[in-house]
């Protein structure tokens, strides 16, 4: 593993350590491209904080920290600065409006709620429903066809409990929209860090029959998550058993 875009910092409230960390253990597990991608600010109204995410005002820091680093290290390793966003309908472009302003390279989608967010579904959540299938699908996709995402990260994040030929059936047309915008699908290695529900066998079957390509993501929320050589090897047993195309770097 040479690159990973899916690093997070402890401006979203759940991850650890601070980004000199992370970039170092970078740089000794023998990345060549580190990309920070924490969580999204976003301008939610009603007073709403998502405890998920970074605030607006942390964005400048966020931003300026990532830059100093990328300076100084610059003879070490590639830095890249990017976030991982939800498609929320509702905020979308007033996001985009708003980082306009400042320095972000790329976007990962990491669908984790469904709707807006507030009151709404949170995906990883257990659930039979084939209706809440069906939307976090209708939602990702209409996402990735803005044309702003690198990547779908965790694109089986949402925890579906029914009838498998169901989920494989909405998967595949996730899949096949994903293949036609020409975006890779992330293979989690924080999912097989942690035993998550998440990489699906299921999913990453349909994906290697629709022929879809797959980056592999530490997503990252300690230092020492930045490089996992045992849950590469796992993340990249499932490309192969799938005979899915690993992609090892990615155009910014």
């Amino acid at each position: 593993m040479i690159a990973n875009y899916h690093t997070h910092t402890w401006r979203c409230g759940h991850a650890q350590g601070t980004e000199r960390e992370y970039v170092e253990r970078a740089i000794e597990g023998g990345l060549k491209i580190l990309g920070f991608s924490d969580h999204t600010p976003m301008p939610f109204d009603r007073g709403y904080i998502s405890p998920y995410k970074m605030a607006l005002g942390q964005m400048e820091d966020y931003v300026y920290t990532v830059q100093s680093l990328r300076s100084e290290y610059r003879a070490d390793i590639e830095i890249h600065i990017g976030l991982e966003v939800e498609y929320y309908p509702a905020y979308f472009e007033e996001l985009c409006r708003f980082l306009s302003g400042y320095e972000v390279e790329y976007f990962l989608m990491g669908q984790h709620f469904l709707g807006n967010e507030i009151g709404d579904s949170f995906s990883a959540d257990p659930s039979g429903s084939v209706s809440r299938l069906t939307r976090y699908r209708e939602q990702t996709l209409e996402g990735l066809e803005t044309g702003k995402f690198l990547y779908l990260a965790h694109p089986d994040v949402l925890f579906f409990t029914g009838d498998a030929s169901v989920y494989k059936r909405e998967m595949r047309l996730l899949c096949e929209g994903a293949k036609k915008l020409n975006i890779p699908l992330e293979i989690n290695m924080l999912g097989i860090e942690t035993n998550r529900h998440y990489p699906n066998p299921l999913f990453w079957e349909v994906a290697g029959e629709v022929g879809n390509e797959a980056v592999i993501g530490a997503d990252a929320h300690m230092p020492g998550n930045v490089v996992n050589p045992e849950a590469e090897a796992k993340a990249r047993e499932i490309a192969r058993k799938n005979r899915i195309p690993v992609i090892e770097t990615l155009p910014l």
